[in-house]
């Protein structure tokens, strides 16, 4: 039988983020074997029929470990003999493509989260890491990018044996999970001190500088609304300087600081609104579950968001450090309830494109198209 080896970096379970890939492969009469730092894995992989192999990878690209790493890897591919590597995220797939090359296998993909070379990215983000994956698309047979940024530049990559550059809608997410019809809101809401009258708008994502939540919580400070309310859930390096900030402005009372939480879904079902002034993005799950909970989006102007978001349809777009302009578009919503319906309308529709169902499709194409031909 003929093996895939799927690279990723530091992996705790099997999510959408693998399983269409999964299904491709295994379709396709393919052995599937994933590669990844597994030392905090808490998952089945019998259930998905899939065999894990650890390798020391480490996030930071300048650690010692990711030469560990390498050797890990190439001695993995020397063993296995496998016919094709699909590589993910920043490290894997620099790694993942480097022994690609150097022990011939004969099908390299590489799915690109997000190229580091983003608009307003700083310059040696717009020079070097540009190089590199310029570079890297030489021992590449296809990429496959998730937003019409990162599509349109890799377009201008010369990947070798005349491979090709691919779109598919993010990593997937299951829409119909986040529709609850029988969620107690108000049991939850009376658990966050908050009202039937209260806006509620909330954010999912790790407290560090690339998620911005500093224009948020001053957006929340400018829109001086009463009944505003704003749930943060996740938890990082920023916590302490994000609580002063909103103790400085005189809103610490309507910043809600509700850590890691498991009950994302539900927590949505009480939100009036997603408020995501983030920085960088490549294509922002949390938003599409936002979106999959009929949520109107108030978001930054970035790649990622603008491929999910049409301003004024199904939110509205600032630039991430203009709070007074947040501030306006938090107004315009928390005032106008007609135009909240409809935005929730219009995004329960926009999301049904990213459903995993329609990824696992694409998946399953590009799979087709590289592997079998």
């Amino acid at each position: 039988m003929k093996k895939i080896l799927f690279i990723s970096n530091i992996t705790n379970r099997i999510t959408n983020f693998t399983l269409p890939s999964i299904i491709a492969g295994q379709s396709l009469g393919y052995e599937f074997h994933m590669a990844a730092n597994y030392s905090n894995f808490n998952d089945n992989p019998e259930k998905y029929g899939v065999k894990l192999h650890h390798i020391d990878l480490d996030r930071n690209p300048f650690s010692k470990q990711n030469i560990t790493a390498y050797k890990q890897m190439l001695e993995l591919i020397d063993k296995e003999k496998f016919d094709v590597i699909h590589c993910n995220t920043p490290i894997g797939g620099v790694l993942g493509r480097l022994c690609g090359k150097k022990a011939g296998v004969p099908k390299v993909i590489y799915t690109a989260h997000g190229f580091h070379f983003y608009k307003g990215a700083s310059f040696i983000n717009r020079t070097v890491f540009k190089w590199a994956e310029m570079w890297m698309a030489k021992y590449t047979d296809a990429i496959i990018t998730m937003n019409e940024e990162d599509y349109q530049a890799a377009q201008k990559f010369k990947l070798r044996n005349s491979g090709k550059v691919y779109y598919v809608p993010g990593v997937g997410v299951d829409t119909e999970m986040y529709q609850l019809k029988n969620a107690d809101s108000k049991k939850l809401r009376d658990s966050l001190g908050l009202s039937s009258e209260d806006i509620v708008l909330i954010a999912m994502g790790d407290l560090i500088d690339r998620k911005n939540y500093t224009a948020s919580i001053k957006a929340i400070a400018k829109a001086n609304n009463q009944n505003l309310h704003f749930l943060i859930c996740g938890k990082g390096p920023k916590l302490e300087s994000l609580q002063k900030l909103a103790s400085d402005l005189g809103v610490e009372n309507k910043i809600h600081f509700l850590g890691f939480r498991t009950d994302i879904k539900e927590l949505l079902t009480i939100a009036d609104i997603f408020l995501f002034s983030t920085y960088q993005e490549g294509l922002p799950r949390s938003m599409m579950e936002a979106m999959s909970a009929g949520l109107p989006c108030i978001a930054s102007k970035v790649r990622g968001n603008v491929d999910l978001i049409q301003e004024g349809v199904g939110g509205f777009l600032r630039d991430p450090d203009d709070s007074e302009g947040i501030a306006e578009a938090i107004n315009i919503l928390a005032s106008d309830k007609a135009l909240l319906e409809k935005m929730r309308a219009s995004n329960l529709e926009t999301i049904k494109k990213f459903d995993v169902e329609n990824v696992k499709k694409e998946m399953l194409s590009i799979y087709t198209s590289v592997i079998m031909r």
